[in-house]
């Protein structure tokens, strides 16, 4: 059994107060995994020159695999 279908198990055992409790808490959990990735992000933005995006968008475009989507 997977980590997931575990915690759904013992989530349909729980009575309805502590299941409104869990479910606030995993909600707070993605709240938090949100405030975390924008940090990130605004931590990130502005980190490079102009010159240095340039530099990266030139490497990006020469080096990177191009997919078509047709070929899908």
């Amino acid at each position: 059994m997977s980590t997931l279908e575990i915690i759904v198990e013992e989530l349909k055992t729980l009575p309805p107060g502590k299941l409104d409790e869990a479910a606030g808490y995993i909600h707070r959990l993605t709240e938090i995994s949100q405030v975390e990735r924008q940090a990130a992000l605004d931590r990130a933005f502005g980190c490079l020159t102009e010159e240095e995006a340039r530099q990266m968008e030139k490497a990006i475009h020469e080096h990177c695999e191009r997919i078509d989507p047709r070929e899908w």
